[in-house]
């Protein structure tokens, strides 16, 4: 070959492989809409993080509310700036930590009001000046023509405000404000030198004793720094109090940027500007921006599905992007935290997280990590079992370090022990079995009750029946560690208690209700009511509740009579209707009859018909969910995201399954939309799950094959999963009268 052509020949090649690269490059950012769930009550989070970051960075409206928990709305035109740390999907607003606002003019140290903006730092927006996409966010305030730009890495959030000319640029650093409950109790600010601020913000809120520290970097020195006791100035270069803030000014040009690093640690100011100088060393904010980009491609890629129809592919990923705001990394680059038991760990061995909703995330969230994120689930668990060791007990809703005691239960159990009963590597068995164990043997919150009567009082404990059922799914996860453990007497006793939910079933109304003795039920009792007098029930009622067994469905079953008397029942509760109360409006969303989608009590039961032989029933109910309850618009959540359950739930039904079960790695079969999904285990396998001839109207299995072979049970196990392989679905527009309907093909709660 002469010299020309092997050149020539080279360039080609090269040419090819560029272009190989780019075809096979991911792009599924591009599917992701921040904005679903910012309308109705999804209560998400809007902004730049990247996945399970320490960092949210984004806006916050001036309105307070319900719908305002995660600080933005769409139905809100105003912004007071961005603070670092948000929730997202939660029914109690916190955190707001370290707001930032650009300005020109004249200084406002209040945040104004939307009806006087000219009197605070507040400034007005349109959306069709918003971007959001995975790891950026900008927009322009109105008020002042200022473009601003958010992205973040793990603990470092990267500010960039393109300001017009002005001897009178400025940005405000507000340390009162937060969201929600959220209430500044010490706030701390000292300036360094013209280019360098930090400080520390303690608050109290929906977590008690909330403290977070901050170091901020300018890239550009600073005319002035002034410091302010909420609107008084200080003389000196510290102000501290309950009130602290400060103005930065700067003279700009036209269209001049001013960036802004802002590190944060749960352990000190020295920590935060370390997060700063390993994880964003130079001023480059594209290149940050990509990096996020790619962090989200990558996690986004654990999961590639197929769908002639983009918002479906729009849905899909969107949601899946929910499923990894939280929970969110709650230490430094060097291993440092801060524990529950309020001192200083140094460099664990993990990454220790927080933001722990787990009596949302358990039921679908959580098992969805053990299939996509094996390795973050090791530093759940490991953060969850820090917890106890600090503590004596599992977390129950943990935040920023603190518990909250939010919801009924002792939901930590059931996630711990899925983890371990799956193999996850990493995890202390022995631990993890002890603080299981002490946390369902601890005499507060009801279980004294439990362990002395085997239920709950109705008068001793508000929500007393939500509180039994919940720890009976809990017992039900420690009787299985046991039995896997060896452990037969603690076996005995948790499988024991795992039936209490039988103590709540009054068969003659044919609903689990408040016990007041072993002879006594309370009165009144009507089971479309969502909260009693008393309060028997959490964000739900008796249609809803009666059917959360997961752990003995087949016990369940018999308790109602048998198959015919159970199915009866359940086709009654997606069809009856009745008045539930004012009280009900805000949490039981997303109604079929009394199946309540927005809310997780219900998320298992249209799975239930998997266990009576008639998986066809299950494949309408997700059918309809799938395509009514969910949408591409901003109010395309019918609930609140609840920290990624209600996403989570999309993504395995999605797929066409779903862990009824929570924690016995059986999941069960129902109807999958995406044409093709294929799963990226850790260990380099694929699991696939094809559906042929899938259309809206074909929402039957006919038949299915796992790897070649005839396959008919309405459920598949973790462990087939795991080990890679094929699932392929021939789909059809009528219930099959075969597949999945003997007794041999159902699901089981338990072996």
């Amino acid at each position: 070959m002469n010299k020309n052509l092997k050149t020539a020949f080279f360039a080609l090649l090269g040419l090819c492989c560029l272009q190989m690269q780019s075809q096979t490059k991911q792009n599924l950012t591009q599917y992701v809409d921040p904005f679903i769930g910012t309308g109705f009550h999804g209560h998400v989070f809007m902004g730049a993080n990247v996945p399970f970051g320490g960092v949210q960075l984004g806006p916050v409206n001036i309105s307070q509310g319900w719908d305002w928990c995660s600080g933005y709305h769409y139905s809100d035109p105003t912004i007071i700036g961005f603070s670092h740390t948000h929730l997202s999907g939660t029914g109690i607003g916190d955190l707001g930590d370290f707001l930032f606002m650009p300005a020109i003019g004249k200084v406002n140290l209040k945040k104004g009001t939307a009806k006087d903006m000219a009197n605070g730092y507040i400034s007005g927006f349109d959306h069709k000046d918003e971007v959001a996409k995975p790891g950026y966010y900008s927009v322009i305030l109105k008020k002042n023509k200022i473009k601003a730009e958010m992205t973040a890495t793990e603990r470092v959030g990267f500010q960039k405000y393109t300001f017009p000319a002005s001897d009178q640029s400025h940005i405000v650093l507000d340390l009162v404000e937060g969201i929600g409950w959220d209430r500044a109790v010490d706030t701390y600010i000292k300036v360094k030198n013209d280019t360098l601020i930090e400080g520390y913000r303690f608050s109290k809120g929906w977590a008690a004793d909330q403290r977070i520290y901050f170091a901020a970097i300018l890239s550009k020195p600073a005319k002035k720094i002034q410091l302010y006791d909420n609107t008084k100035e200080m003389i000196n270069k510290v102000v501290s109090g309950d009130s602290a803030k400060a103005v930065i000014h700067f003279a700009t040009s036209k269209d001049e940027v001013i960036k802004i690093k802002v590190g944060i640690s749960p352990v000190s100011t020295e920590n935060a500007l370390m997060n700063i100088k390993k994880e964003i060393s130079g001023w480059d904010f594209e290149k940050v921006a990509a990096q996020a980009d790619e962090k989200w491609n990558k996690e986004l890629g654990k999961i590639a599905v197929k769908s002639a129809d983009p918002a479906k592919m729009k849905i899909f990923y969107t949601a899946l992007y929910h499923t990894m705001i939280a929970p969110s990394i709650f230490n430094d680059s060097n291993g440092d935290y801060y524990g529950t038991d309020k001192q200083v760990h140094r460099a664990a061995g993990f990454t220790n997280l927080t933001t722990f909703s787990l009596w949302d995330t358990y039921r679908g969230a959580n098992p969805l990590f053990t299939l996509t994120q094996p390795e973050k689930v090791s530093d759940m668990i490991n953060s969850m079992l820090a917890i106890y060791k600090e503590s004596g007990h599992l977390p129950v809703w943990h935040l920023m370090g603190n518990e909250t005691y939010c919801m009924p239960g002792n939901s930590g159990i059931q996630i711990v022990a899925d983890a371990y009963l799956k193999g996850i590597k990493g995890i202390d068995g022995e631990l993890a079995f002890e603080a299981m164990k002490a946390t369902a043997m601890q005499d507060d919150r009801g279980v004294n009750f439990v362990k002395k009567l085997g239920y709950i009082p109705g008068d001793s404990l508000r929500e007393s029946v939500s509180y039994g059922l919940e720890y009976a799914i809990s017992d039900g996860a420690i009787a299985m560690v046991a039995k896997k453990m060896g452990k037969t007497e603690d076996y005995n006793y948790f499988l024991n208690r795992s039936k209490a939910y039988k103590k709540y079933y009054d068969p003659s109304v044919g609903f689990v209700r408040a016990k007041l003795s072993d002879t006594a039920w309370r009165t009144p009792f009507d089971p479309f009511k969502s909260i009693h007098e008393k309060g028997d029930f959490s964000e739900g009622n008796a249609w809803q509740y009666t059917w959360l067994v997961p752990q003995d469905v087949e016990g369940l079953i018999a308790l109602l009579g048998g198959e015919k008397p159970f199915t009866k029942k359940l086709d009654t509760l997606f069809t009856i209707s009745g008045d539930m109360g004012a009280e009900a409006s805000s949490d039981i969303t997303g109604l079929i009859g009394q199946y309540a989608h927005g809310n997780e009590p219900s998320h298992h039961i249209t799975y239930l018909y998997n266990f009576v032989g008639q998986p066809w029933k299950t494949a309408e109910k997700v059918r309809y969910i799938v395509d009514n309850l969910y949408s591409d618009k901003t109010d395309g959540l019918c609930g609140n995201e609840d920290v990624g359950q209600m996403s989570a739930w999309y993504v395995w039904n999605a797929m066409g399954m779903y862990s009824a079960n929570p924690y016995n790695g059986v999941y069960c079969i129902g109807s999958p939309s995406m044409d093709e999904s294929v799963l990226k285990l850790a260990d380099g396998k694929t699991f696939t799950v094809k559906a042929l001839n899938n259309s809206p109207k074909n929402i039957y299995i006919q038949k299915a094959t796992l790897n070649g072979k005839e396959y008919s049970k309405s459920y598949i196990l973790h462990a087939d999963v795991m080990n890679g392989g094929e699932l392929v679905f021939t789909m059809g527009d009528k219930p099959s009268k075969s597949w999945g309907v003997a007794a041999k093909d159902r699901p089981y709660s338990a072996k």
